[in-house]
């Protein structure tokens, strides 16, 4: 098949692992501003089912929430003519790459990373070999594909730096092998909290439901959400941006203006005099409005198997066509027998 990424585009990789729900957190801090990133990238975006299952996972659950995560990034606005959206599994180039990077990853770089820590304290009774070598795997990710840019929060830079230290000892022993890639923080996108702890950030493995709001879910399940939302114990009860005085209403102001685009004193104006009674809701209501298009599109999808059958084929040739070139060349570099 033709070559279909562009020289003149550098190229960005962003994977989430299909192991919950999409957030709105997900969505307004990072997926809703993808769309408009291949103008000026040439993006890939996969479903990491493979570093899913360092933690035990049910096994029809995980084929549902892969390919409901497919359906919403489409849904999102991801085209996928636009954007190469596969499946991690589907390219056996990841795991085959990974086995080599493990042989160039030392074991005090694994040690210290902070996820291997957090993980084995959460599942103590399974802490096993992948846990602690996700990161030559999570390498394998992006140096398959040459990327220059890696989409990640500030709290997760230490996976890209990790990444840089295997290429660039990769590189210094057998060549100019690898593209070494360089963190991008989103200039744009908003930063989320919990619902029921302000001071948290919505995540989908938040313990309390009521503090996490879902991409997928109805309309009246997010009402419910927001008008439970923790707001403040003062007993000024006004819409005012505050954040270290008043965390929930502030998180409430950030999700308001993330959705309608209006400023925060455009929204003091706007609830002035009409308390916490009146703004709870209104938020939730345009969050389901905002949602319910993701939604609807994202179960259509679901139900057209054949499409999406044909969206993550295609996406996986496109995929190993780049990452095979990446591969045979690092198999000729080690000293494999070429086939």
């Amino acid at each position: 098949m033709a070559e279909t990424v562009m020289d003149t585009k550098k190229v960005m990789l962003s994977g989430i692992q299909p192991s919950g729900e999409l957030t709105l957190g997900s969505y307004l801090g990072a997926i809703k501003h993808w769309p408009a990133r291949a103008q000026e990238f040439d993006c890939y975006y996969f479903m990491a089912d493979l570093h899913t299952i360092t933690v035990r996972q049910n096994p029809a659950e995980l084929r549902r929430r892969t390919l409901t995560q497919l359906a919403a990034y489409m849904a999102c606005g991801l085209d996928p003519k636009q954007n190469v959206l596969f499946i991690q599994s589907h390219v056996p180039a990841h795991a085959q790459l990974a086995w080599v990077l493990n042989c160039y990853t030392m074991y005090g770089e694994l040690s210290r990373m902070t996820q291997f820590k957090d993980k084995s304290l959460k599942n103590a009774d399974n802490i096993n070999a992948g846990l602690f070598t996700y990161p030559a795997l999570m390498a394998a990710d992006i140096l398959l594909y040459q990327a220059d840019y890696v989409p990640v929060g500030e709290d997760q830079k230490q996976h890209v730096e990790i990444c840089r230290d295997i290429a660039t000892r990769f590189n210094s022993i057998y060549g100019d092998v690898f593209k070494v890639p360089e963190p991008y923080i989103p200039p744009v996108g908003a930063r989320v909290m919990s619902l029921t702890t302000p001071t948290s950030k919505m995540s989908k493995s938040d313990h309390d439901q009521n503090g996490c709001v879902y991409l997928l879910e109805k309309p009246e399940d997010i009402l419910r959400k927001f008008k439970k939302a923790v707001t403040d114990s003062d007993m000024e009860h006004c819409v005012r941006y505050a954040p270290k005085e008043k965390p929930g209403v502030a998180n409430l102001m950030q999700i308001y203006s993330a959705v309608t685009g209006k400023s925060f004193d455009e929204i003091e104006r706007e609830f002035e005099g009409k308390g916490y009674g009146v703004f709870k809701p209104a938020v939730g209501e345009v969050v389901a409005d905002c949602l319910r298009p993701i939604r609807e599109e994202t179960q259509r999808l679901l139900e057209d198997k054949a499409y999406l059958e044909t969206v993550y084929r295609e996406g996986a040739e496109r995929a190993s066509y780049i990452a095979n070139k990446t591969l045979r060349k690092v198999y000729k570099k080690v000293g494999f027998v070429q086939m």
